[in-house]
């Protein structure tokens, strides 16, 4: 858990009540995901200034260490010599960096952008803002391009995903993961942490007697706050496993998707990210799909890849998968086998 002193949180000036209240409302007020992100970043940026320069962070950083952080994360650095493949040992002695290899233009991306962040809570300029560091920024960006690597090996279409649902029985394990299964994929190709985030109170069922019809209430995604959380619509045969699961496990409040006792007991406590990870790894398992076929988000890719593949526009899919951005949710769709696209077909 991020505590106030973590993060380089505040300008210099504020007396230090102000400055915990203003780490505190960064804590309330930032995604634990993006807090997790700071804390990695701030630990590596400070370990390689520490072994690039024998020196502490500044506060502003200078340009000369912008441009040098630039530099030393633009080049494979396996088969050079020099300072910047000894700070990198040394990063990599530390735990802090996996291998000599030119890092991955995301990942330089987000460190940069944590430091910035960083400048920002200080109310300080970046040094990246420079002319020359972001314009070496966009060219190391092109020199390490590579393609793009996808999150799951392979997505869970439909027919996975049916194969999936056919290995569950009739207990308590086996509705859970139908029904986590059933509403990740038919609410809109759900994150893991939004699925194992949700709450009994979460599941409107006022329409299900009436239309078949739950409503889900998503309090935080990676694109949505609590403030605008999104309802969604689940239906049909998703909406009565979800039904099942909450009658047989007697869910009257807190989490609704939780770990299953040896004795196939549901247990009180929430399901963690991990555990609903196992439970995509086991049912793969189950339906003879070899080890690694899929990830966790092979759900929401085989949503948007079926989508695709039906000929739903892609507005409508996004609509359900909550994208912000039209380009990235677009690439599900260009990875269809172009053959099989609804458009060839036009003509006939």
């Amino acid at each position: 858990m991020i505590t106030a002193m973590t993060l380089p949180i505040a300008p210099f000036h504020l007396s230090s009540a102000d400055e915990a209240a203003l780490a505190d409302l960064y804590r309330r007020g930032t995604p634990q995901n993006t807090l997790r992100a700071w804390e990695r970043d701030l630990a590596y940026i400070t370990a390689w200034k520490q072994a690039a320069f024998n020196a502490p962070l500044d506060w502003p950083e200078s340009e000369n260490v912008a441009l040098r952080f630039v530099l030393d994360h633009a080049v494979d650095l396996n088969d050079a010599q020099g300072p910047a493949r000894e700070v990198a040992e040394a990063l990599i002695g530390a735990g802090l960096r996996r291998s000599l290899s030119c890092p991955a233009p995301a990942t330089l991306d987000r460190r940069i952008a944590s430091w910035r962040a960083f400048h920002r809570m200080k109310n300080l300029a970046s040094p990246f803002e420079a002319p020359l560091v972001a314009q070496a920024r966009g060219r190391a960006r092109r020199a390490a391009a590579r393609p793009r690597l996808r999150k799951s090996e392979h997505p869970i279409t439909r027919d996975v995903l049916e194969a999936m649902l056919a290995s569950c029985d009739h207990s308590h394990r086996g509705l859970r993961d139908r029904a986590a299964l059933m509403l990740g994929w038919g609410s809109g190709g759900r994150r893991r942490s939004e699925i194992v985030a949700l709450n009994r109170d979460d599941i409107d069922n006022e329409e299900f007697e009436d239309r078949g019809l739950l409503r889900i209430r998503l309090l935080s995604t990676k694109t949505t706050g609590k403030n605008a959380a999104p309802r969604l619509p689940l239906k049909g045969r998703a909406a009565r496993a979800v039904m099942a699961w909450i009658t047989a496990a007697r869910i009257d409040n807190g989490p609704l998707f939780r770990p299953i006792s040896l004795s196939d007991r549901p247990l009180p406590r929430r399901l963690t990210p991990e555990g609903f990870s196992e439970i995509i790894r086991h049912r793969l398992e189950r339906a003879g799909y070899p080890p690694g076929f899929a990830s966790a988000h092979g759900l929401r890719a085989g949503f948007l890849t079926q989508a695709a593949l039906d000929g739903a526009p892609l507005p409508a899919a996004m609509q359900l998968s909550l994208h912000r951005s039209a380009n990235q949710a677009q690439q599900y769709y260009a990875d269809v086998e172009i053959a099989e696209n609804p458009a060839t077909d036009l003509l006939d």
